[in-house]
């Protein structure tokens, strides 16, 4: 009995050591998801990767939640180290992540205004949460042109570009604008069905890439496009912000408070890839340096952190807090 225990430990500790092995045959840090965070990560990295003996991060725009998917999957090379995410970590995912072995820790990445906006040749718009819910709830009047919801908008179809369910731009969207939208109407369920986006034309799923979604507005400037306020910020030749409830979006107005339609944005680290895998936390404290006040990832759009946020965020990055169902 002895001689199996001691087999199965052996067996357990070279394990243990494989993939340690493994892992420390990949040089460069692998991150994955929000479309959203992607040009700040971006930018982070390549500073990292030419102010630092570290090598570049490998970034990949999968999109929050299936960035969440491939981080949580389990631990090992063949995992990705740090996600990025437009919106908090689910509970389910927290679970996931959990059962998978995987223990975290969240760090607050910036904040970003949630904008819809359409080419700077279309026609302006001025619109409530209220009409954009009339124009693209699964649950509502289903109207086919804006005039419809409202006679004093354009007489022109109703075609809004925005994100597939996978986004985390897409959960931001359905909880600021639509669930408000709704309650703002005067719909039902507005926690549930009522902010479901309709599925019969109007609302067009293009794709986790912001990018395209902007390159489509400028080939057609009867549509709208829903994605992050810094791809407006950093498109404003070629496209112009929707005003939602009588503000437009702008870097002050999101900052301030005074556009509504703000969120959030995240990061998420790996414990067990910190010190295998090199420069997981340096990248991380790149990060937060770079997005305060006196940052470089304003000049892309981000809305900054304070100083007592970015303090917070190195303590965490320093003593990797687990995110659980209990600390969630």
């Amino acid at each position: 009995m002895s001689f199996v225990k001691l087999s199965a430990s052996a067996l357990a500790l070279a394990a243990v050591s494989a993939t340690a092995v493994a892992a420390q045959d990949r040089t460069q840090i692998r991150i994955v998801g929000s479309s959203t965070v992607f040009p700040f990560a971006t930018a982070v990295a390549e500073e990292f990767g030419n102010t630092t003996d570290f090598a570049t991060p490998i970034i990949e725009s999968t999109g929050s939640g299936g960035g969440l998917k491939l981080f949580c999957a389990g631990v090992g090379v063949e995992h990705p180290d740090v996600t990025n995410a437009s919106r908090r970590v689910k509970m389910s995912e927290v679970e996931t992540c959990l059962e998978n072995g995987v223990e975290f820790t969240e760090v607050l990445a910036g904040y970003d205004g949630l904008v819809m906006a359409n080419a700077a040749s279309g026609p302006d718009l001025q619109l409530t949460k209220a009409q954009v819910w009339q124009a693209l709830a699964a649950e509502g009047p289903r109207p086919t042109t804006w005039d419809e919801v409202d006679p004093a908008l354009p007489a022109v179809e109703i075609e809004v570009l925005g994100p597939p369910p996978t986004s985390g731009t897409r959960d931001s969207f359905e909880e600021l604008v639509m669930e408000k939208g709704c309650e703002q109407a005067g719909g039902e369920d507005c926690e549930g069905a009522g902010m479901e986006i309709r599925e019969d034309g109007p609302y067009v799923e293009a794709g986790e890439n912001d990018n395209l979604i902007v390159s489509k507005l400028e080939a057609n400037d009867r549509a709208v496009g829903v994605f992050g306020f810094s791809f407006l910020d950093q498109n404003r030749d070629s496209l112009k912000g929707v005003e939602i409830n009588g503000v437009m979006p702008t870097f002050d107005a999101i900052a301030s408070g005074e556009y509504e339609v703000s969120r959030s944005m995240f990061f998420y680290i790996k414990h067990d890839h910190v010190g295998v895998i090199p420069g997981v936390k340096e990248y991380a404290r790149e990060f937060v340096a770079a997005q305060g006040p006196d940052g470089y990832l304003v000049d892309l759009g981000m809305i900054p952190v304070s100083e007592d946020g970015q303090e917070a965020n190195l303590e965490a990055i320093e003593t990797l807090p687990g995110l659980t169902p209990e600390t969630y």
